[in-house]
């Protein structure tokens, strides 16, 4: 699947154009959202509250991942630094990622996508997998066992134990807890300094689901995982509101069209898919309509 099949040199040019309206829109959006929650929690503190702020702050903290994914591929912004200092302190350091070190092993995954060098085929590549399997997967996230295996690992390249040339490096961390005390700070000062816990809680439980799951949605139990088209080797899921609130915030679900052409911003994926259809490139493509599907089809029963 050449780009060049379906797209003309303008139609190209204005995919990949960048503006930073939409790219400050998406960020403080995030942010903005994420102050909602935490004021709404911390003005009416009850059990259904504090439940639904969990689910929701864990799918702020996707939004944010995302961004600093855009950011990585040097997407989201114009210029490269604000690429680079946003995607790092707004983005990646508030849910304890580096961009630096993601962007090194992402852009691999998309070197590598449709072969078995892939380096995240550990992520999906078993798929389909049993519904007793899956169940286990789900509790090790909601109980907060991934998460602290994530932690660990984290705490282990700060401490030089992990041989990666970022990781193996304090810088990083400290300035991963450096974020987490301010906005602790923030939240002490608004006199909800409480709230900082869901924001602990939901990064250590629900996040680690619904990353689980955009992974499964993306690239498991797809046509042909091993092949280089990435109409056979990913899959873009068409989600309603609801579900995109929470599993696919700015445009992640739009997958297929971002290995397509990795050099599209995530507020321009959704007009390069309806352009893709209109050619007929996706004619043959599966469609999922929401994340039910993709995991009646992903998980056996």
């Amino acid at each position: 699947m050449k780009v060049s099949d379906y797209l003309s040199r303008d139609e190209v040019a204005y995919f990949t154009s960048k503006s930073d309206w939409h790219a400050w829109r998406l960020v403080l959006g995030n942010w903005a959202f994420i102050a909602a929650i935490f004021a709404v929690v911390g003005a009416y503190p009850n059990p259904v509250t504090i439940v639904a702020a969990i689910i929701l702050l864990a799918g702020r903290q996707l939004g944010l991942s995302v961004l600093m994914h855009d950011c990585g591929h040097r997407t989201l912004f114009k210029s490269q630094r604000l690429n680079d200092v946003i995607g790092q302190w707004l983005c990646a350091l508030p849910v304890m990622s580096d961009q630096p070190s993601y962007a090194r092993g992402h852009l691999e995954h998309h070197r590598k996508a449709g072969s078995h060098e892939d380096p995240d085929l550990p992520n999906y590549q078993s798929y389909p997998v049993s519904k007793e399997s899956f169940r286990r997967k789900v509790w090790r996230d909601l109980s907060g066992q991934t998460g602290f295996k994530l932690i660990s690992f984290i705490f282990r390249g700060a401490s030089g134990i992990v041989t990666d040339a970022r990781r193996d490096s304090a810088k990083p961390f400290l300035q991963q807890i450096f974020v987490q005390c301010v906005l602790f700070t923030i939240l002490w000062a608004c006199g909800i300094g409480w709230t900082y816990l869901l924001w602990a809680v939901a990064f250590m439980t629900v996040f680690m689901l619904i990353v689980r799951v955009r992974q499964v949605a993306e690239h498991a139990a797809v046509p042909d995982l091993y092949d280089p088209d990435p109409r056979k080797n990913t899959r873009t899921v068409e989600a309603p509101w609801y579900q995109r609130l929470i599993f696919a915030p700015n445009g992640v679900n739009y997958h297929m069209e971002h290995h397509f052409m990795a050099s599209v911003p995530c507020y321009r994926l959704k007009a390069l898919r309806e352009s893709l259809r209109s050619k007929q490139a996706l004619r043959e493509v599966p469609v999922f309509r929401g994340y039910g599907a993709v995991l009646r089809h992903a998980v056996a029963a």
